[in-house]
């Protein structure tokens, strides 16, 4: 196999090392492919292109570092919060290649601080032009569909790039590297097949401004493993594309396994949404720590989204300090379109492509300790409710610190804050509790409400007085309960 020393191109007054890299990337796909590697040392550049057939090696005590300077990253074609149309190139882009792999010790450095703070100044109101926004603007002058939402970005067309994107490609490895400081979501694999991430660090400040660690989107046949994450948003994430555009491509996320990765910090540790309108299904999550991250196990959809989420397994999770360790939501309040009022109603409405399926999600042998908002949250839609999920085997302790603040479980339609609580439930059905302990510093373990074929099996509280019920339910029909059932309590009574 050929080897590409990138300092074999450079000339000593280089300061900026684009120039060798994309030489090497190219002599390297000249030559039918090979290592492009990078001996120990800092090296400037601008975007990369990688090529098929082709490692970009990093050796260790190597820094790729990119620049800040926002028009030297060219227009091109991208998947951008869901859509897809045009925007700055990513950081490292590779489009329509096979047998591509990132490889090494090395760091890859985003220097994302320059991008963050346009965004701010967005954020506040404040306008940003420049010549390249205004090419992504002309690119994407026929492209509408984001306009009427809550995207901050788009009306200025400053659509930060991801650090690293593969986009449409196949055989793809990315192993031992730390990847940081991105101008947006850090690791981002759009309509792949077969992809391998292997010992990676992820990291992020915590106010990175759309810092996710790994999205995943519109891809098949992925195996996350042995990964670290510390991030400003969510770790790992499933995606399909978002709305109408997601739904006309029609390429699900499926068959993803992700094992032995530690999360610490971010808003969740795996995530699956909220743009989900090409489908997620056939997710396996096992062997994962997750510590400080905001939710654990999270799913979010709402009545834009369609499509589904289906064919969850979660088992053998370790949880430290999560705000929520499992939260379901399909009535994800943001992201939605302004102008529709009916997407955020209280009441049910026609079910439509545009309605959000999530079933089939099975969680097992979960510990979460000092859980600060609640121990469980599942909320479906009244037309659609959330079916066939099932806990076993799951302890779900709150932290009894009366000075520790709760918040939101999750972003429902409506504000709702929880401190120390046990599990909630909204149009739920076909929901199953096998062996479930939880430990509330306030109020019930369980509530159900407008709830239909529910199965409890050994439902325990270990902080209940003897006079306070377990479980509170309304507008709850089929309720099977195998053990406790002296204490319950319909809600509104006394």
């Amino acid at each position: 196999m050929s080897l590409f020393n990138v300092k074999d191109y450079q000339v000593q007054e280089d300061t900026d090392s684009s120039r060798a890299i994309q030489q090497a990337i190219d002599d390297c796909e000249n030559a039918g492919g090979g290592t492009v590697y990078l001996p120990s040392g800092t090296y400037h550049t601008g975007p990369i292109a990688l090529k098929s057939n082709m490692t970009l090696y990093l050796d260790a005590g190597t820094v790729l570092s990119f620049t800040d300077d926002f028009e030297r990253y060219p227009v091109v074609k991208t998947r951008w919060s869901g859509y897809v149309c045009q925007g700055f190139m990513p950081l490292i882009f590779a489009s329509n290649v096979t047998n591509v792999a990132i490889k090494g010790d090395g760091i890859i450095d985003g220097n994302g601080s320059a991008w963050w703070q346009v965004n701010k100044q967005l954020r506040n109101g404040e306008p940003y032009q420049s010549p390249r926004t205004a090419e992504i603007a002309e690119a994407n002058k026929e492209f509408t569909e984001p306009a009427d939402t809550n995207l901050v970005e788009w009306s200025s067309q400053f659509l930060r790039p991801p650090l690293i994107q593969f986009f449409e490609a196949e055989h793809i490895t990315i192993s031992g590297v730390t990847v940081k400081n991105s101008p947006f979501w850090n690791t981002h694999l759009v309509f792949c097949h077969n992809v391998s991430i292997q010992n990676v660090t992820f990291h992020n400040p915590s106010d990175t401004p759309n810092g996710d660690g790994l999205d995943i989107d519109s891809c098949q046949n992925v195996r996350i493993t042995d990964c670290h994450f510390d991030v400003g948003d969510d770790c790992v994430v499933l995606k399909s594309g978002i709305n109408q555009d997601g739904r006309n491509y029609g390429v699900p996320t499926k068959n993803v396994t992700v094992a032995n990765c530690t999360m610490h910090h971010g808003h969740g540790g795996v995530v699956f949404g909220s743009e989900n309108s090409g489908g997620i299904e056939n997710i396996t999550v096992s062997n994962c720590i997750f510590d400080g991250t905001d939710r654990g196990i999270r799913i979010k959809t709402n009545r834009e989204r369609g499509s589904y989420i289906r064919n969850i397994l979660v088992q053998n999770i370790m949880m430290d300090n999560v705000l929520c360790p499992v939260a379901i939501n399909s009535f994800y309040r943001h992201g939605v379109s302004k102008s529709n009022p009916e997407l955020l109603d209280a009441a049910p409405v026609a079910v439509t492509e545009k309605t959000p399926i999530v079933e089939q999600i099975n969680i097992s042998h979960i510990t979460a300790k000092n859980c600060r908002a609640a121990a469980g949250f599942i909320y479906g839609l009244p037309e659609m409710p959330v079916r066939k999920v099932s806990l076993e085997h799951v302890t779900l302790e709150m932290t009894q610190d009366e000075a520790v603040p709760g918040g939101e479980p999750d972003m429902v339609r409506e504000v709702i804050e929880m401190a120390g609580e046990g599990i909630y439930t909204k149009y739920v059905e076909d929901l199953r509790f096998h062996h479930v302990e939880v430990k509330a510093r306030k109020g019930p373990a369980l509530q159900l409400y407008n709830a239909k074929r529910i199965k409890i099996e050994e439902l325990t509280s270990t902080n209940q007085s003897d006079h306070e019920a377990v479980l509170v339910y309304k507008d709850t029909e089929e309720l099977h309960i195998v053990g406790n059932e002296s204490n319950l309590q319909k809600a509104g009574e006394k």
